[in-house]
């Protein structure tokens, strides 16, 4: 005959096997939702004089190379997530992290220090890694000299979207602010001159290049230089103003609020 004891442990094996068993059964928790607003945006691969550079969600970047700034040439102007460029912001342009990220700037020659803020793309020059807006270079001390040995490093300030929300899944789309090229309208009456949807005006080729490859899920488009020096980003031409019209609203839902019409 068997003891009670023995029993008793003989019940609560049975008993802890089936709790197991049920753990086991039971499905994981779903992920968190992500958080990230829609105005981050990673943005797909783009080349700009010949060279293609890949954005991407890197947390644990850290790179040594040369910083150059620019200020007054580009303030008022449209950066490449559809800011406007204040040359007195601590913001700064990078080739390749998501539109906003945060920096921190060491000024290798000085010692100094300043945590920024990404809103654009660039510099699209050899050797250089960062392009910092004037006020930025002014508080490292870079505007004087033009040029500067920096370390940045990526960093998470409080209430940066990247904190936490979960790194995006390779292969995932990016996120954006507008959804892809929107269904082509009803063709209207053909014009006797094309149509375009001015984006921009900007200073920098380079930049004004990027931009059009950006938007070329939009419709196509095409980069002139104005006789002010500025490099105009157009999308088009458009067969008729129904077309013109929607993808200017796709632009000014991008970001691009001055987005306008123009014909020629």
């Amino acid at each position: 005959m068997r003891s009670p004891a023995r029993l008793g442990a003989v019940a609560l094996l049975l008993f802890l096997a089936a709790c197991a068993r049920d753990r086991l059964a039971s499905p994981p928790p779903p992920p968190p939702a992500s958080t990230a607003p829609a105005g981050v945006k990673l943005g797909r691969p783009y080349t700009v004089f010949g060279r293609t550079y890949v954005p991407v969600d890197d947390r644990a970047y850290e790179e040594v190379g040369i910083a150059s700034w620019y200020g007054p040439g580009f303030h008022r102007l449209t950066t490449a997530n559809g800011e406007t460029y204040d040359q007195d912001a601590l913001t700064a342009a990078h080739r390749t992290l998501p539109m906003p990220s945060w920096v921190e700037v060491t000024n290798l020659d000085n010692g100094r220090r300043l945590v920024v803020r990404i809103n654009d793309r660039g510099p699209f020059v050899d050797g250089r890694i960062i392009d910092l807006s004037r006020r930025s270079a002014q508080l490292l001390g870079v505007d004087g000299p033009g040029l500067a040995r920096v370390r940045v490093r990526r960093v998470f300030p409080e209430g940066d979207w990247a904190r936490t929300t979960p790194p995006l899944a390779p292969g995932a789309a990016p996120v954006r602010t507008a959804a892809a090229r929107p269904p082509a309208p009803a063709p209207g009456p053909a014009l006797a001159r094309p149509l375009w949807v001015q984006v921009a005006a900007l200073s920098d080729q380079g930049r004004a290049e990027f931009l059009l490859a950006d938007l070329a899920d939009l419709a196509p488009g095409a980069m002139s230089r104005a006789p002010s020096g500025l490099w105009r980003v157009r999308l088009g031409p458009f067969p008729d103003e129904a077309a013109a019209a929607a993808a200017r609203e796709a632009a000014r839902a991008r970001g691009f609020a001055d987005a306008a019409l123009v014909v020629g």
